[in-house]
């Protein structure tokens, strides 16, 4: 929800490495899969972890360390084990549990009405709209980045802000991008291409051109804030599981007089290069207890597709882990 995070320390024992790396999961896979069903974040150092996240998927998660933990004694886990864990527990039952909801926002922009869907996103659009700085922390599809720009928008076509900046880290390519064709515009667009297609479907196509033309809206790489200070202006920094936490410090020193800024990340999909700490990891458990700031943790159950969509990733997990084949008797 989008309130100061909570944090959950605990400690596994006894310390055996060979057991804690059979609980985390080659690249952390295991930690990765609880994160995104409970709409939590974990680090750990050695036996130490660190929970952060609403209270009661903390306790659901601290609950699962301790029994995975002890599941590593006698067997190696699977992806499949730690799902199966997580029915066990009854993590969906616990993530459809609503409390005080808050009445519906309706975001309006000139291409129609936008509306959350789900409780998540509600309390999201509430955070937004009445605080300076906003994290928005989950799994692709969870609409933290479609939410933010229909309230950018808005926020623009009302008059609050004069400006929108969309920024986006480029780092699949580690930030080197001369062997791809054109200018440096050309080179980053199709980093940024998903931000325009928010913009389009918002306010049309001339319109968001001509907004960039005037320099009303612009979507830039992060390494374009530097220096900057941004005056009344709401910022999106999109795709921050992406950002070093030097980036970061950066890009959060940079919010002026009369600004709203949204950080949006999905801790589970890093694509720094190995051993580089994440700035959106650090942010959240440095800020955690700052006011003023919010943070809505989203998990799997709040994301958006399409039907057919979700008949497809049923298909592929189902494939990915298989259900065990029960023991046949023998014929007689």
């Amino acid at each position: 929800m989008a309130t100061q995070p909570q944090t959950l320390d605990l400690q596994l024992a006894p310390e055996d490495n060979a057991r804690l790396a059979n609980l985390c999961g080659q690249l952390d896979q295991h930690l990765r899969q609880l994160e995104r069903r409970l709409g939590i974040e974990i680090n750990n150092r050695g036996v130490s972890f660190r929970l952060i996240g609403e209270q009661k998927s903390l306790r659901m998660g601290e609950q699962l360390l301790h029994a995975l933990y002890a599941q590593t004694a006698d067997e190696v886990l699977t992806p499949e084990a730690i799902h199966l864990a997580l029915q066990e527990a009854g993590a969906d039952a616990l993530l459809e549990q609503v409390e005080d909801r808050l009445p519906e926002v309706v975001i309006k922009t000139k291409r129609g009405l936008i509306r959350a869907r789900g409780p998540n996103q509600q309390e999201y659009l509430h955070a937004i709209l009445r605080h300076d700085l906003n994290f928005g922390v989950g799994p692709a599809g969870t609409g933290k980045t479609y939410l933010a720009v229909a309230c950018a928008v808005e926020a623009l076509e009302a008059d609050r802000v004069r400006r929108l900046l969309l920024v986006r880290p480029a780092v699949e390519a580690g930030e080197r991008l001369g062997f791809l064709p054109g200018d440096l515009a050309q080179k980053i667009d199709p980093y940024l291409r998903p931000l325009y297609d928010a913009l389009f479907e918002m306010l049309g196509f001339e319109k968001v051109n001509k907004l960039i033309e005037r320099n009303v809206i612009e979507v830039a790489p992060l390494a374009y804030m530097r220096g900057r200070t941004l005056n009344e202006s709401f910022i999106i920094l999109d795709e921050a599981q992406n950002t070093t936490p030097e980036q970061m410090k950066m890009f959060l020193t940079r919010i002026g007089f009369g600004s709203t800024a949204v950080i949006t990340g999905d801790v589970t999909q890093i694509d720094l290069p190995r051993g580089q700490p994440s700035g959106l990891r650090e942010a959240v458990e440095i800020l955690k207890d700052v006011e003023g700031i919010t943070f809505t943790f989203f998990n799997a159950r709040d994301v958006v597709r399409h039907a057919l969509v979700q008949r497809i990733v049923n298909a592929y997990d189902a494939f990915e882990n298989p259900a065990p084949v029960a023991s046949r008797k023998s014929a007689t």
